[in-house]
């Protein structure tokens, strides 16, 4: 742990001009990566489901649902089915329980409407949670690929400084014995 940490400390001094210190914890993630030697690379919907509650993992499958074609159209026929049972075949023989003008569906489409309502916002905010927690892992990403080309490029400076070096000495060595 202690040479990751210098590790750590060598590739923010190095790479991002900042004291270890200095990090803020998209940065210390993305060089504990680059020293790890590991991707770091993650899903952010695994990442928002691993952290996600039994209840808003309900309100999204409530907004999955209720958002859906299947729900409109099977919610429709039930809406057509109730009337038409209300007026026409339970009040041919008196038994309507809810006749024209549907008091006690309204009631129900009411309290549809009042519960379903907070729950399809509850999803919506747990999206707009999963968006900046995609724009973050996005931002680690594109830091470490960042970091890892100016690494690459500094490697290869290194490289050609030192080819350049050797060449330079056989050179002179050249001139010196002919």
């Amino acid at each position: 742990m202690t040479s990751q940490r210098a590790d750590i400390g060598e590739l923010a001094r190095h790479l991002l001009g900042k004291p270890p210190e200095a990090l803020d914890e998209e940065e210390r993630r993305v060089l504990s990566a680059i020293a790890a030697g590991t991707p770091g690379v993650r899903d952010a919907s695994d990442v928002a489901d691993e952290r996600s509650t039994l209840g808003e993992r309900l309100a999204d499958r409530v907004a999955e649902v209720g958002g859906s074609w299947g729900f409109i159209i099977v919610f429709s026929a039930v809406l057509l089915g109730w009337m038409l049972l209300n007026s026409d075949v339970l009040a041919r023989f008196g038994m309507a329980f809810d006749p024209y003008p549907y008091i006690f569906l309204n009631l129900m489409l009411s309290t549809l409407a009042a519960v379903q309502a907070p729950v399809i916002m509850m999803s919506q905010n747990r999206q707009a949670a999963k968006d900046r927690l995609s724009a973050e892992l996005d931002y680690e990403t594109n830091l470490r690929a960042e970091l890892e080309i100016l690494r690459l490029h500094r490697k290869l400076d290194g490289e050609v400084i030192a080819r350049l070096a050797r060449l330079e000495t056989m050179i002179a060595e050249n001139r010196a014995s002919g």
